[in-house]
């Protein structure tokens, strides 16, 4: 079975107005009925994310989202976590029904490419089709939900996401040649999942394997016994709370970053992260640092952001910031009030929202930065773990 996670598919958006038959077409093209369909306007109220396997293209996630256009007493509401999706969407498919078409939506959707559908054409007149089809030249017609318009809608999707970026390829690939040897450092703490790894060690391990590369995975622990069986280590990476251990440990001759610092650069963009850390240097406290978990898991003393770095940050400034928190993919409505962001390594969260989440900072003026960049700057040691990474 696929298992790759969302974070790291394609994420295809449906939108429209309410009973446009969105749920209906979610349905169809996974194959099986995750949403409920109903005659009656305002049945889907959250938004609804399932993975699917797009062939040949491979793994997407598909959304599935509440009618715009509502004017029952939640429609408000449920306006508001739609339009949170488009942060998200790599692709929109706005779904119009044909008959009763209007655009409330359209001019809104513009943060990713759109491709427009129009459903219930079986219950159209000839010339109402027609008028859509010169107006729409591009437009998918679903005469049904058959196999051949289902076919035809893919392929559609398919080609539009084959114009976009394949930003998922590699986290080293292009940073070093077939045959390098890796020692990839995974500390076992309380923040550990038991019996596996974190994601992004997994993800570097099966990129290691994908481009002819020799990993090798120990604990900060047998670290100095790993270095001195191998005859040439051309790259350590550590989970960055390790990070300055790690340093002391390994030869300066020997570069060094992290899981964290991979992703940033994989993810985001990596120049604005690292501009972000110099933030770091005027934080006091009457300062208000914004700190997004991309995933929600039980606190401990261990817990990197909001343990650790917090008493970094206070022991390098000599005062303690106000901390503010928020997880998954739920963003305060402006991050103007805030004089530094600190985003998690991302690895829960998909690259268009991370994206998103950097412009509106940018176009805000706030700095913002990654757990990874934090560490090694409050270490230190950023120089050094960025090198190889620009």
């Amino acid at each position: 079975m696929e298992k790759t996670p969302l974070s790291m598919r394609k994420h295809i958006a449906i939108f429209g107005s309410t009973n446009a038959g969105k749920s209906t077409l979610f349905n169809k093209l996974l194959g099986q009925d995750a949403a409920i369909v109903s005659e009656i306007s305002g049945t889907t109220t959250d938004p609804v994310t399932k993975a699917m396997e797009l062939i040949p293209y491979g793994p997407v996630a598909l959304i599935d989202t509440a009618g715009l256009g509502d004017t029952t007493e939640l429609g408000g509401r449920r306006h508001a976590k739609t339009m949170e999706i488009l942060k998200r969407a790599d692709l929109i498919l706005y779904v119009r029904d044909i008959n009763c078409d209007n655009e409330i939506v359209k001019s809104d959707l513009k943060q990713a490419p759109v491709i427009d559908v129009f459903t219930k054409t079986d219950l159209a007149d000839n010339e109402t089709i027609k008028k859509a089809r010169r107006d729409h030249p591009n437009a998918v017609f679903m005469n049904d939900y058959g196999e051949k318009s289902l076919d035809a809608l893919r392929d559609r999707i398919m080609r539009e996401l084959n114009k976009q970026e394949r930003d998922d390829e590699t986290l080293i690939g292009d940073l070093l040649p077939e045959g390098s040897s890796l020692i990839l450092v995974c500390p076992i703490d309380s923040e550990a999942p038991k019996g596996r790894l974190i994601l992004p060690q997994v993800q570097l391990i099966r990129d290691c394997l994908d481009h002819g590369m020799k990993a090798y995975v120990t604990t900060e622990h047998t670290l100095p016994d790993a270095l001195s069986e191998l005859s040439r280590v051309d790259l350590v990476v550590t989970d960055s709370q390790a990070f300055k251990l790690v340093d002391s440990l390994v030869p300066k001759y020997i570069k060094l970053t992290s899981f964290s610092m991979l992703l940033a650069r994989g993810k985001g963009n990596f120049a604005q992260l690292c501009r972000g850390a110099d933030a770091i240097d005027k934080l006091n406290k009457n300062s208000k640092v914004l700190m997004l978990e991309g995933c929600t898991h039980n606190t401990s003393h261990e817990d990197i952001g909001r343990v650790k770095i917090p008493k970094l940050i206070e022991k390098y400034a000599g005062e303690k910031p106000e901390f503010e928190y928020f997880t998954g993919y739920n963003t305060p409505e402006s991050f103007e009030k805030y004089d530094l962001i600190i985003q998690c390594g991302m690895c829960m969260i998909n690259k268009r929202e991370v994206m998103t989440r950097l412009k509106t900072a940018e176009e805000q003026g706030v700095p913002v930065t990654n757990y990874g960049i934090a560490l090694a700057k409050l270490n230190g040691i950023l120089d050094r773990a960025r090198e190889i990474l620009i």
